[in-house]
């Protein structure tokens, strides 16, 4: 039978229902508020280090992204760390919750696809923590002209602007880990349990793992120097099947625009560049490009899979 109509019809409806009750609920309060209580004490740490020692420098306001004070981490690693978190909390009973709530069968009665409920779940929870993105990047800029004194430049608001995006993308890997996991395990508790295993190795577990994977992929020969930086390049690249190196990679280029690699740099690379100058934001953005749309295809990956798993399954009264 041919559908008629529009499938993304009712997708808005969707969205912003389940934005208004993750907004609503406890769960989201609770996790919002200790994400804002880390990001203030993270700023605040920030501001304090910089007063001392990097006053000059002329990219002062990146430098609350990523200057960190014992024992908070800086704010970008922050939020690589918790943002998994928060986009888990949200999805992890996208589509298993409706199902023991038993609603699953009255939401699809109404004139919507299914193609509208799955859309509209995933771009609620996006536009929640994109919300929560926004605030916490006006907190800190306004923290920052507050206790400095100095607006931030073009550039730095441009670079900022960008990392904010990315960052975005960051979380909809993890908040499309969740959903997907949430379409394939029925059970809520169980696929909470397996979004937060999944987190653990990547966050955790994954640096240990790849020195491991990468020795047994190419061992180093001491007769061939070459074979070092072959190793490297295996552990980079196994390293990098985890979202947060991606993450960690995109924050380091574009938060400081004296960065020039993310890998290894050799002295002919280097020709002709004037040490410790910064790039062009164009650039920086270049060299993170390819991180970048990795964790956009991840996401789309990850989406694909909650979308065919969902299709595919039968719904009763």
């Amino acid at each position: 039978m041919q559908r008629e109509g529009s499938p993304f019809r009712g997708v808005g409806t969707v969205a912003l229902k389940e934005a208004a009750d993750h907004m609503t609920s406890a769960r989201m309060h609770l996790i919002m508020l200790l994400v804002l209580l880390t990001a203030i004490g993270a700023v605040y740490g920030a501001i304090g280090r910089i007063r001392d020692t990097t006053a000059a420098d002329p990219y002062l306001f990146l430098k609350l992204f990523t200057v960190a004070q014992e024992p908070l981490p800086s704010f970008a690693a922050f939020l690589g760390f918790l943002l998994p978190l928060v986009a888990i909390a949200l999805g992890f009973d996208a589509v298993n919750g409706e199902y023991s709530r038993r609603t699953m069968s009255r939401l699809l009665a109404q004139p919507i696809y299914r193609d509208a409920v799955l859309f509209g779940k995933f771009a609620g929870g996006l536009l929640v923590i994109a919300i929560a993105l926004l605030t916490l990047w006006l907190l800190m800029i306004g923290l920052g002209i507050l206790f400095l004194g100095l607006p931030p430049s073009l550039d730095e608001i441009v670079r900022a602007l960008i990392w904010l995006a990315a960052t975005l993308a960051y979380a909809g890997v993890w908040l499309a880990l969740a959903i997907a996991l949430s379409a394939v395990i029925r059970s809520p508790a169980t696929s909470a349990l397996a979004a937060l295993s999944v987190w653990l190795i990547l966050a955790m577990f994954w640096s240990m793992i790849t020195p491991l994977a990468a020795g047994l992929v190419a061992p180093i020969n001491p007769l061939d120097p070459a074979s070092v930086l072959h190793r490297f390049e295996w552990q980079q690249g196994i390293g990098r099947l985890s979202p947060q190196t991606l993450y960690g990679e995109i924050s380091g280029i574009l938060l400081d625009p004296a960065a020039r690699s993310v890998g290894p740099l050799f002295m002919w690379q280097m020709q002709g560049a004037v040490l410790g100058a910064p790039l062009p934001t164009l650039q920086s953005v270049t060299i993170v490009w390819p991180q970048i749309c990795g964790l956009i295809a991840a996401l789309l990956v990850l989406f694909t899979v909650a979308y065919v798993s969902f299709q595919r399954q039968e719904v009763r009264a």
